[in-house]
């Protein structure tokens, strides 16, 4: 590697060439503010227009201000990153942005963890000095996501998200000068297009322009409804990560204070959504070895290879992008909805509670889950499988709007019998975990034997594709792995084109997986926190007695008293699901405009 000497805030260091000055600044820790620059290290994920003017330079020799996110070190280079001039200038880029930012923050979802926010701040910027006409736009809410545009500072990160390390295109930059602003083509509602609802634009968003739904004002109302019994399941995911809401390390595992701080907001039952993770893979699991079975016997016409469908926002991605391809991905609804399902049947009718008088709540990672919970094909009579999905954020905020010391609370388990779950069903947290669960299972049920391994470290990891070649004592299984809807684009169009190797894929649509989902708390791009939470999953799955799902003694009860056995009639009914053609389903109507 080619290095060059330059000199930084009368520093001299050597850098790589081809390196910012940004970055440059950062390894040298001399901090310089930025807005539209964000970075995922080891994900792939980078995004620098240099069009926030925020991380402006002086370069010595260079008549204009340098933006230091995207000027490129060069030998012998003079930077002074705190000159008046530069501290004039970033404060005048600020004092624009904020003429044309609303004042509302009082009432702000981002407010207090607003990156505009703490640079008026840190800048002092008391009074806007520039007075003029502000934009205006429509607010747009879908299932999952609120847009206020007027908020929006053209950062453009969720237009990097949404198009090159997602490929699904429905966020862009569209109009000119003061009425730019980055939105849907022809500003459209995000339902009218193909937005898969993953919220990798909310969780990068610097201001308020994007943010979840917020379904935790009707949660507090179902807790304080006497009518209602209500039910809570919390992800493999969230146990990971709250506990950075609360001031601890990233990868605390806090399943227990979680457990705890649950009841004590009120739910009437405090459940596990591992559990139906285990029950996923006996689902998923059978269906893949009844495929694999009838694909070696050569029917030929079998669909190989499956692919997981626990991730929504890859559901809605594949139903947008690849019609022809429906009938690949497995039918198995997602461990949430197999939950939902689970309690206003099977549940309720052992604690004889009416289905309508039973609300489920989700605490999840994921955005997308609050559109799942909203189709129509979870409902019974109207009556949804899943009432309300809040994301990690959203439980946080209710744990301290109930005024509860987190960090001090006292570990509880779950209830029973939804609560009993295996290491097999935590590793559903993370890119790779629901393929390495179905394998431990999958293995057994398939051999009859014992599985020679638990830890199947080829499937691990965070690259965005991964294989790995699984011997089922002599039946060689080829495995794909996919996280990021980029990449699981690709291997899409590999089996359209007949050119696919692999027997099963999985699929999740978000960085390493749940781990870094849209309703995660928010890491502003260090990705030291997602390798935390990432290897405090594989330790929670260390911890626990039982590894196999289908070693779970709940679940082993539940087929033997309601369900019958997995895939059959009565468990296709209440735990599968089907697909739709979404591509071109809404076509904006051009007469209107």
């Amino acid at each position: 590697m080619d290095m060059i000497k330059i000199t930084i805030d009368n520093k001299v260091v050597e850098v790589a060439k081809g390196t910012t000055i940004l970055k440059a600044a950062k390894d040298n820790n001399i901090n310089i503010p930025t807005l539209c620059y964000f970075e995922l290290a080891g994900m792939d994920i980078v995004n620098k227009p240099g069009s926030c003017r925020i991380c402006v330079v002086e370069v010595e020799g260079r008549r204009n201000l340098a933006p230091a996110c995207i000027t490129e070190c060069t030998p012998d280079m003079v930077i002074k990153t705190n000159t008046t001039r530069v501290l004039n200038a970033r404060r005048t880029v600020l004092e624009l942005l904020l003429s044309d930012h609303p004042s509302d923050c009082l009432v702000c979802p981002k407010s207090g963890d607003c990156e505009l926010q703490n640079l008026a701040i840190r800048f002092g910027i008391r009074e806007i000095n520039y007075v003029g006409e502000q934009s205006t736009y429509k607010q747009d809410d879908s299932p999952s996501i609120h847009r206020d545009m007027n908020k929006c500072i053209m950062c453009r990160r969720c237009e990097m998200m949404c198009n090159e390390f997602q490929t699904v295109g429905a966020l862009s930059a569209i109009n000119r000068g003061f009425n730019a602003v980055v939105s849907p083509a022809f500003e459209e509602d995000l339902t009218l297009t193909s937005c898969t609802f993953c919220g990798q634009c909310v969780a990068v968003c610097p201001v308020g322009a994007l943010s979840e739904i917020n379904h935790t004002g009707k949660v507090l109302r179902a807790l304080n409804d006497p009518t209602k019994t209500v039910v809570v399941q919390t992800a493999p995911a969230v146990r990971v990560a709250i506990g950075e809401e609360f001031g601890m390390e990233p990868g605390t595992i806090a399943t227990g204070q979680m457990a705890t701080a649950l009841r004590k907001l009120g739910f009437d039952y405090v459940f596990d959504t591992d559990w139906s993770s285990d029950l996923t893979i006996m689902e998923e699991g059978t269906e893949l070895l009844n495929r694999l079975k009838k694909f070696l016997a050569g029917d030929k016409d079998v669909k190989i290879p499956l692919m997981t469908s626990c991730c929504p926002a890859w559901v809605n991605f594949f139903e947008h992008n690849f019609p022809d391809m429906l009938d690949i991905p497995s039918t198995a609804k997602s461990p949430q909805q197999m939950f939902g399902a689970m309690a206003k049947s099977y549940f309720a009718e052992k604690k004889n509670i009416k289905r309508e008088d039973m609300v489920v709540v989700s605490v999840m990672p994921c955005l997308a889950k609050k559109y799942e919970c909203s189709r129509d094909e979870f409902k019974v009579n109207g009556n949804p499988d899943v009432d309300y999905s809040i994301t990690t954020r959203e439980l946080a905020s209710l744990i301290k709007l109930a005024n509860i010391d987190f960090a001090a609370l006292p570990e509880s388990k779950f209830d029973d019998p939804l609560g009993e779950s295996t290491g097999a069903a935590v590793i559903f947290g993370t890119t790779g975990g629901v393929i390495e669960a179905a394998v431990r299972t999958a293995y057994e049920v398939h051999t009859g034997k014992k599985c020679p391994k638990i830890d199947f470290e080829e499937l691990r990891g965070l690259e965005g594709i991964r294989s790995a070649t699984i011997d089922f004592d002599g039946l060689p299984i080829n495995i794909g792995i996919a996280h990021g809807l980029k990449n699981a684009r690709k291997l899409l169009e590999e089996i359209r084109e007949g050119k696919s190797k692999f027997h099963a894929i999985e699929i999740m649509a978000c960085p390493g997986g749940c781990i870094d989902g849209g309703g995660q708390p928010r890491h502003h791009g260090n990705s030291e926190i997602i390798k935390a939470r990432w290897k405090a999953i594989y330790e929670a799955d260390k911890n626990l007695p039982i590894r196999k799902s289908h070693e779970n003694p709940s679940i082993i009860q539940l087929y033997k008293e309601y369900l019958g056995e997995p895939c059959g009639e009565k468990s296709h009914h209440l735990l599968h699901t089907h697909y739709f053609n979404k591509h071109n389903v809404f076509e904006v109507d051009l007469n209107k405009k």
